[in-house]
């Protein structure tokens, strides 16, 4: 067990994981979300082929639609 920094907070993972799978273990539609993994953008069609490890640090942003 380890953890990664997403948002700035201390996260446990049991595993490592697809980025699609940790999203939607904290309530993230992955399709919603912009992130960065270790500081570079990452694509959301790659979401599911990105491993996160331990020690990773996480940034993600809801989009929200509005005018």
């Amino acid at each position: 067990m380890g953890s990664v920094t997403a948002n700035g907070e201390s996260v446990r993972l049991i595993q490592p994981c697809c980025l699609d799978e940790f999203l939607r273990q904290f309530g993230f539609l992955p399709r919603s979300v912009v992130v960065e993994l270790n500081g570079e953008p990452v694509a959301p069609s790659e979401f599911s082929q990105r491993l996160i490890q331990f020690g990773d640090r996480l940034e993600i942003v809801r989009i929200v639609a509005g005018g």
